[in-house]
Parts: structure tokens; sequence; C-alpha cells
């Protein structure tokens, strides 16, 4: 049974912040869009998370009421039980989630990205009608295996393996940092079959031998759950596996979906730390006036909106390319990298404008700021990703 998480009575006082009017590039659907999703985090989202981070807790019943939004695979196909939106609508989605809390967009986007994506681009017919319309939903949830125990920013060389064994495979090997592996129903897995190519396939829950300890002692992300998945000699059905895929394309491709997502959701989590700062430094009087009037305080925060400022233009002309099925995985790279570092140092820039009240959770900062930290290291390292913008511009690969 769930755990009963008390709610706060504290209001949601955020302001929207777009100082170089990036709204106007919007269009209407994009905006309402973007209200819908606003307006649910700060009834559901906000009034529980201090909670469920304090208590390490995943609000799982926030899945079903984010299929009903809409936000879990919004640009996966309607005819599977997606949205059928557009690149920039499904950033926006991301965005506003992530303004409520890391983990809730954790949430949202493995199961989008890394679990609805390459089911809908890699899956039989078959697959597609099992599982994207329960996904979708929130009726199941998903889970995505590629990084392992000693393989995370090298993947290719992964050591879980699948053998033939007639009508299915023997799959074998261990997955590390797995978004909700100990509640998932399934899980995309990826994993070197006798040729040494790597396939991709989907596991259920209560297959023997395979099994999902989450887990513990986590500082960050700490209302998404995280865990292990371990296989012990599991029998695969051929029927799962992805057929017209091998190799790192798969899982990279999937990787870069989910990068996308997340170069624009460090944004919210930005402009939520923003908010409360310009806010508290308005109201805070020190030496007789507000803190606000002190120029080391206008210094923060005019880096700040500049900084939100130029990672909102970066991600709506991202969308953009998109959108037109042109943006690389190496443009992607640059936006996850920055859009998360400004996010991380706005985090930190505005717990000192909150003084000793920024480590409480009265306030977002510290939170948001525990979050940033894996946020810089899951999908794509910052230095990972900082070689991949090194190896585009220079033509020389510094992995090899």
């Amino acid at each position: 049974m769930e755990k009963v998480i008390h709610r706060s009575n504290k209001s949601d006082l955020f302001k929207n912040h777009d100082y170089f009017g990036i709204d106007d590039l919007l269009t209407e659907e994009h905006k309402m869009i973007r209200d819908s999703v606003r307006t649910w985090v700060s009834k559901e989202v906000l009034p529980i998370i201090e909670s469920c981070a304090e208590q390490n807790e995943c609000p799982l019943h926030l899945y079903k009421q984010m299929g009903e939004l809409g936000a879990l695979g919004p640009s996966i196909s309607a005819e599977y039980g997606g949205g059928g939106m557009d690149e920039i609508t499904y950033g926006i989605i991301m965005q506003e989630l992530e303004r409520g809390d890391s983990g809730i967009r954790s949430m949202a986007s493995v199961q989008g990205s890394l679990v609805m994506f390459p089911i809908s681009k890699y899956g039989t017919e078959k697959q597609k009608s099992d599982y994207l319309p329960k996904l979708a939903s929130g009726e199941i949830i998903g889970c995505f295996g590629l990084t392992e125990p000693d393989h995370g920013s090298n993947p290719g060389e992964m050591v879980t393996n699948i053998k033939d064994d007639g009508d299915a495979y023997i799959l074998n090997g261990a997955k590390m940092w797995i978004t909700n592996s100990p509640i998932a129903d399934i899980a995309v897995v990826w994993a070197k079959d006798e040729t040494n190519r790597i396939r991709g396939m989907v596991i259920e829950k209560g297959m023997k031998g395979f099994s999902a300890p989450k887990i513990e002692g986590k500082w960050s992300l700490r209302a998404s759950i995280t865990g292990e998945l371990v296989f012990e000699d599991v029998r695969v059905p051929k029927e799962n596996v992805f057929p017209d895929i091998s190799g790192l394309k798969g899982p990279l491709s999937c990787l870069s979906k989910a990068r996308y997502g997340i170069s624009w959701g460090a944004i919210g989590a930005a402009m939520d730390c923003y908010d409360a700062a310009l806010r508290y430094s308005q109201e805070r009087i020190q030496f007789g006036r507000p803190i606000g009037q002190f120029q080391l305080t206008q210094k923060k925060l005019a880096e700040m909106i500049t900084e939100i400022t130029k990672a909102q233009l970066l991600v709506w002309r991202l969308g953009t390319l998109a959108n037109q099925g042109k943006a690389t995985p190496a443009q992607i790279s640059m936006a996850k990298r920055n859009n998360v570092w400004i996010a991380l140092q706005i985090a930190r820039e505005a717990r000192q404008i909150h003084g000793g009240m920024g480590i409480t959770s009265e306030y977002p900062m510290m939170r948001h700021m525990m979050n940033l930290e894996t946020v810089l290291t899951y999908e794509g390292t910052h230095d990972v990703h900082l070689l991949i913008t090194g190896h585009d511009v220079t033509g020389l690969n510094a992995f090899s």
C-alpha cells in the first residue's frame, strides 16, 4: 500500500519568466498545454513534493494522473495512446514537470522517451499494441536497462548477454541506476547476442530469474525510485525482441530523445529557483532595505535570468530542428549539458540569496540542487557531453 503523504497548505506563487518574449514563438496549443501542466503541477505535485523528498517516497498515484494529462509519451502516435504532439510540446511538458521536481520529470521522461519511444520505433505491431496504450495511460510502468555496474559512459562494453535457446533467448547480466526498476511492470533491456551485436527486448515482471532490487541511501532524486535489474537465466520469448535494430544505434537514439527532454526540463527547475529568489529578494529586509536593492544580489538575479533566457532560446531552436527531423545528437548533447549546468548554478545562487532559509524545505532550491547533481550525470555525464561537442567540431574522437 502506498504511504499516505501529508499535503502542505503553502500556495504556489510562481510567475512565468519570459524576458525575451519567447511566448510569441509558441503556438496557442503550446501555451494551452503548458498552462494545463503548470496548473496540475501546482495542484498535485507542489503540495506533496517536499514530503516525498524528505521521506524518500515515490508518489506512484501520479502516474495515472500524468497519463490523463497526456504527459506520458506525448509525441507517440495517438494510434497507440500517445498524444501525437510535436517535439516542442514534449519539451514544454518536461519543463513544467521539472519545475515541480526532477524526479517527477524523470518518471514521465523514462516512460515516454526510454520505454515507449523504442517500442514505438523498433517494436513489432504486437509489442506496440500490447504495451503502448497501457504505458500511455499509466496503467503499467516501464524502465530502461542500459547502464551496467561497470559500464556507464561506455555502453558498448556491456556484458549483459543473450544466448539462443530455440524459441527463446536466455538472458544473463545486470543493469544499474535504473529509474523505476523496482516498480516497473516491464523493462526495455539492451544485451549482446552471440555475434556481439546489441539487441533490445521487452522483459516483463514475473519472468523467472528476473529481479529489480531498490537502491537505498540516495541524497538526490528522492521522490523518484531507482534500482537495479538482475537477470539470472531469464527465458525471453523471441517475440519480445525488437526485430530490426541492432548495435548501439537503438539505445543511443533513445538517449537522444531523453536528453532532449532534459534540456527543456532543467529550465523548469532553474525558473523555479529564480522565481523564489527574486520574490525573496524583494521581501527580505536587511540594513533597512530589501536585499534585492543591493548590487551583489542584483548581479546574481541578472545573471540567472540571462542564463535562463539563453537556455530558453536554445531549446526553442532545438525543438524547431527536432520537428523538422534535423536535430543532431551533438546538438542535443550541447543543450542538455548547458541547460543542466546553468540550472545547477542558479539553484546554488538562489540558495545563497535565501541565506540560511535556503537549506530548509520551506523553499525549493536545496531539493532542486540535490536533484540537479544527478541530472548533471545521468543520460550522459557533463564531461562526456563536452567531449561529444568537441568531437563534433574537430572531427577528432577523444574516446578512442
